[in-house]
């Protein structure tokens, strides 16, 4: 005998957050930010093989206003870096970020000045995706991933309380030039 049978036909039982987090995962509107080969997985995810719009992602939007999801792919240069920031200002909140590639998640193989080593120095990243480049698969699934963390996201008051706890923990860190290990 399940909860199903104690219920009147037709009554549903949830919460305000659960359905509005269903809602946000099932609309994603993906804002392009394709810099280098990353972008042409990218675009492939997008076509009739692999079909994002099952997702409920059929269009990349061109304007940061409409859109609710960056997908940074590719290599972030010291001078597009201001660019990527000022789009990601232009979203509107709810917003989140997925650095596609090796080169938006670390810089990659390019270990230079001129290339930021990583998109988290200038956006917060909500998903990281490795691979040179990451096969369309790939992307899928860690769109799918983030649907996951997105319908667990709370709202109002409590979306606070949680970002203020996830930002002092990330104060607290210890930073990288300081830890022993692999990383040295």
């Amino acid at each position: 005998m399940g909860l199903e049978e104690k219920l009147p036909s037709g009554v549903l039982l949830t919460t305000v957050e659960g359905v509005a987090g269903y809602m946000r995962k099932a609309s994603f509107w993906p804002a392009t930010f394709g810099l280098a080969c990353c972008a042409i997985e990218m675009m492939t995810t997008g076509g009739p093989k692999y079909d994002l719009a099952r997702y409920g992602m059929e269009v990349f939007r061109a304007s940061p206003r409409q859109a609710d999801l960056m997908i940074v792919a590719g290599r972030v240069s010291q001078k597009m870096a201001p660019v990527l920031r000022q789009i990601y200002d232009q979203m509107p909140e709810p917003k989140w970020v997925l650095a596609m590639g090796v080169c938006a998640s670390s810089g990659g193989m390019f270990n230079n000045y001129a290339i930021v080593q990583g998109v988290d120095h200038v956006v917060p990243v909500d998903m990281y995706l490795p691979g040179c480049p990451p096969r369309p698969e790939m992307l899928i699934d860690a769109i799918l991933k983030l649907h996951d963390q997105v319908q667990q996201t709370k709202l109002g008051a409590n979306r606070r309380d949680e970002v203020a706890e996830l930002e002092t923990a990330a104060l607290r860190a210890l930073p990288t030039s300081e830890m022993k290990g692999l990383l040295r």
